[in-house]
């Protein structure tokens, strides 16, 4: 199993930016990427960034140019570096390993970023 633990979370003002943190541990040989996902009450849980193993990366539409995803393949972690926050960023970020062909492999448990207008 793959076990997934998220850091960096919390209150900032808009414009203000955050770095989230995912440490992943466990039977790694089947993760192929490291994504975040954010949701928000009454709406699915979407993509926001991913990062495969080989350093290829993808991101939201409206994240682009703000955010930026990261691995230390050392440490085993990927992080998502917020810029130039805004309130519709606010929600409750998951991160998630997936395997080939994007498999679930797991998720984290969620941590929550609140951004203030």
């Amino acid at each position: 199993q793959v076990q997934l633990v998220e850091s960096g979370g919390g209150l900032v003002q808009a414009g203000g930016s955050l770095r989230l943190s995912c440490t992943a541990s466990g039977k790694l040989g089947v993760v192929t990427a490291l994504g975040w996902h954010r949701q928000v009450p009454a709406k699915e849980r979407e993509l926001v960034a991913v990062i495969h193993t080989s350093g290829t990366t993808r991101y939201t539409d409206d994240v682009k140019g703000r955010f930026a995803i990261s691995q230390n393949r050392a440490r085993n972690t990927v992080y998502l570096q917020m810029n130039n926050l805004k309130p519709e960023d606010t929600g409750d970020y998951y991160c998630r390993a997936g395997g080939p062909g994007g498999a679930l492999v797991a998720w984290g448990q969620g941590i929550q970023v609140t951004v203030s207008s």
